[in-house]
């Protein structure tokens, strides 16, 4: 039989399912892959045969970008949710989410949620100033889901966030034949339990599509193709008009006499909670031997 094409929208138990087009089939790896240690994402386009009436992914397509933890490729944005009630996101680690997501090549949009517990204009503002697009969602009254469903439109996304800031309940109002299951918040902890079993992707009309992913724990920093801590300045979108008016051309950005992002700072251009990411994870990049970096 002639080789189809199709994009894996679930994988599940070493089973992948791909959606053709026209119908959505129930295929194995080729053995290949465990010898080549290459798995197939869900995201990925691939070639798959039929036969015997079994299907079989038989080659992975190119991919624009991968990420291991959730294991997914081809990602057009990735949606941050965060919230500044129950639980409250440290901007840390939405900062470092949208580095990695700039590393890899996607568009960090930021979902501010549970506006109708708490306002979500500070935290707005603050991702807003530093050049990103972003959001004011409730999950419970609907408020911001169509500007969502917006911006992610003819786009495949990821969502992800802290545990319990509503990111379930979000997909399911951009999309409400999804079933997926959610925790209650523990009042206790400030945070919920996760119940996503598998890493999946919904097609939610206009051409989009987004993955369903674990919370921001399971999407691991050291996990990820190391960035040289010279890149990272540039992963920080607020910095970059300042870049060029620094003494030194290979300015640090940290203690420096004469540094543009410095003085930048100080005058109130770039907000302090940005540069202390930056300073955070340029000492976590201090760490990566030579050798681990990119290419």
């Amino acid at each position: 039989m002639d080789e189809l094409t199709g994009v894996i929208v679930k994988a599940l138990s070493g089973f992948y399912y791909v959606d053709t087009g026209t119908e959505v089939l129930e295929c194995r790896a080729r053995g290949i892959f465990r010898k080549t240690g290459e798995s197939p994402l869900v995201g990925d386009r691939v070639t798959l045969r039929i036969e015997q009436g079994k299907g079989t992914v038989r080659t992975i397509l190119s991919r624009r970008n991968r990420f291991l933890r959730p294991a997914v490729a081809n990602i057009d944005a990735l949606v941050i949710l965060a919230s500044r009630s129950i639980p409250v996101t440290d901007p840390f680690l939405i900062d470092r989410m949208t580095v990695l997501s700039l590393a890899q090549g996607v568009e960090p949009i930021i979902c501010v949620n549970k506006s109708d517990l708490e306002d979500p204009a500070p935290l707005a503002a603050l991702y807003e100033t530093a050049g990103f697009s972003v959001v004011c969602t409730s999950a419970e009254t609907g408020e911001g889901i169509d500007e969502l469903r917006t911006l992610i439109s003819g786009k495949t996304v990821a969502f992800t966030g802290n545990s319990g800031v509503g990111k379930s309940t979000i997909l399911q109002r951009l999309c409400p034949e999804l079933k997926i299951e959610t925790g209650e918040v523990s009042q206790k902890l400030g945070r919920g339990r996760h119940t996503t079993r598998h890493v999946e992707l919904f097609p939610i009309g206009d051409a989009s599509y987004v993955v369903d992913t674990p919370g921001f724990s399971s999407f691991e920093l050291e996990l990820m193709e190391p960035i040289p801590k010279e890149e990272l300045s540039e992963l920080f979108p607020d910095f970059r008009p300042y870049l060029g008016s620094c003494r030194f051309p290979d300015c640090a950005h940290r203690k420096e006499p004469d540094c543009g992002v410095l003085a930048a700072v100080a005058a109130g251009q770039i907000r302090p909670s940005r540069h202390r990411s930056y300073l955070r994870l340029y000492e976590a990049a201090e760490q990566i031997k030579p050798w681990e970096t990119r290419q």
